[in-house]
């Protein structure tokens, strides 16, 4: 095998790389997207189970405002930005703001 075909072979090679590199990569976002999605329905989830136990069926006046400040509590964005994703890098100046009309 001569010097040609094996730079050859070697540069295949590392394209090659380089495309499983980007696919990890769009692969690891795609799990962060589902661990995020399964959190918030988890959390959403246990929340319709003791709304179901304790009865409450009907909605009170600012009852919206309140549940969006436990989501945004419990780490989910309710900015229209990012609504409903989960907060990681601490507080978010659109949710706030939105919390504080």
């Amino acid at each position: 095998m001569d010097k040609q075909s094996l730079f050859v072979q070697v540069a295949n090679l590392e394209e090659r790389i380089g495309e499983l590199y980007v696919e990890l990569g769009s692969l690891k976002q795609k799990i962060q997207e589902l661990i995020e999605e399964n959190q918030r329905l988890s959390q959403e989830n246990e929340r319709w189970k003791q709304v179901l136990v304790s009865g409450e069926t009907t909605a009170h006046a600012g009852e919206g405002i309140d549940n969006l400040y436990k989501i945004y509590q419990e780490g989910f964005h309710i900015c229209h930005l990012k609504y409903g994703s989960l907060r990681t890098e601490g507080e978010c100046l659109f949710c706030m703001s939105f919390l504080n009309k």
